[in-house]
């Protein structure tokens, strides 16, 4: 299989802040409607709103999309907003960045309403789940819905997996004498304070999808997480762990010289950090191969309606998919697009090496394992 079924965390360079200044409130925004007077908020396709030039029209009436927590060296999204806006003339304003899965939801439950909240949300698979069950998305049907996996998405088309990749292990070679391939290799003494995670796996799914790797690792399973938990504790009791977030900042300052992260933010990291003098290697570890995608969502009361489901469009074309490829990512409609020569071949032949299929946890299996590491993961590392 070409395709891991998860948000990966991936791309290149170092990250860029365009933060959206916020109002304390905000005025609710006005209905858009196509020149057929039809209503983009209740639109479920392109369909509905008279066809993609139809909701193109529309979205370039609104103007401006707000998008969340969108690193521009996250899967090459930075390529991903430059081209969108290039195409269409509307503006995106990325609010936070580095945010977490967690600060994006709770942006759209706060900010209900309001003209500054998000119209699009990029989330981990246990967020985009929670999210749905919540009603906080509205239903909206891509042009290549039918061919994204069915495990890949709801059924109900409320979110629907972008792009993936595996977690993985990055080290600075020239600040680490010999760098771990896997995860029973962080156990050494040799890696006292040099072995990180990108954020908190409560709020992050980089992070959390980090645990459920080492729990795959220790004899863990879908259903049981707490076995990734207890590594991450004897990490911490050796000395290993290092509880400062993982981030392009901090590895270019020595900070963070060992990271488990998706193997897509791992390997542009290698990268970007080349011709700055790092020696940034990649691993995904043989004993814990764990796979995830990130899962693309409409704000059901977006304040944008049309921009959002234009967005959506423009990361499921072929364009969108392939930028993602270019960030290291795997997009999720790869193996359509390598059936029908869509594919960009070059950027799919530079992906880091994995051994074995991927397997994926159910909803119930993820969220189960997102309550489990909620409860337990502050006194884990305390």
């Amino acid at each position: 299989m070409n395709v891991p079924r998860t948000r990966a965390i991936g791309a290149t360079g170092v990250l860029a802040a365009a933060a959206l200044t916020l109002s304390a409130c905000g005025s609710t925004p006005a209905t858009s409607t196509t020149a057929n007077d039809k209503s983009a908020a209740t639109a479920t396709s392109a369909a509905d709103l008279g066809g993609m030039d139809a909701l193109a029209a529309a979205a370039k009436k609104e103007g401006t999309l707000n998008a969340i927590a969108l690193p521009r060296d996250w899967a090459d999204y930075g390529a991903i907003i430059d081209g969108f806006t290039k195409k269409y003339g509307i503006k995106v304003q990325d609010e936070n960045p580095p945010g977490s899965s967690q600060d994006e939801v709770n942006a759209i439950t706060s900010r209900k309403g309001q003209s500054n909240a998000p119209d699009v949300v990029d989330l981990g698979s246990s967020f985009a789940l929670s999210g749905a069950q919540q009603g906080l998305f509205a239903s909206y049907k891509v042009a290549g819905f039918d061919k994204i996996p069915a495990a890949q998405k709801d059924s109900g088309a409320a979110w629907y997996n972008d792009y993936g990749g595996y977690i993985s292990i990055g080290c600075d070679a020239k600040r680490v004498k010999v760098c771990p391939k896997t995860f029973m290799d962080l156990l050494k003494s040799d890696y006292r304070g040099e072995v990180s995670l990108n954020g908190d796996p409560t709020k992050s799914g980089a992070a959390f999808g980090g645990v459920y790797a080492a729990s795959m690792a220790n004899g863990g399973s879908f259903v049981q997480i707490q076995p990734g938990l207890d590594f991450f504790g004897k990490l911490k009791r050796l000395g290993n762990f290092n509880p400062t977030p993982a981030t392009p900042a901090t590895i270019q300052k020595g900070q963070t010289p060992i990271t488990i992260d998706w193997d897509y933010l791992n390997a542009g990291y290698a990268d970007a950090f080349k011709s700055k003098g790092l020696d940034w290697q990649v691993a995904v570890p043989s004993d814990g191969v764990y796979a995830q995608y990130y899962s693309q969502a409409i704000n059901a009361s977006a304040p944008h309606p049309a921009a959002a489901r234009l967005w959506e469009e423009y990361l499921y074309s072929a364009e969108g998919q392939n930028l993602f490829l270019k960030g290291y990512a795997r997009p999720a409609l790869m193996d359509s697009m390598e059936v029908d020569g869509s594919l960009d071949a070059v950027a799919a032949g530079k992906l880091p090496a994995v051994t074995g299929s991927p397997a994926f946890p159910t909803e119930d299996q993820l969220d189960t394992a997102k309550k489990t590491v909620i409860a337990k993961w502050a006194q884990t590392v305390s």
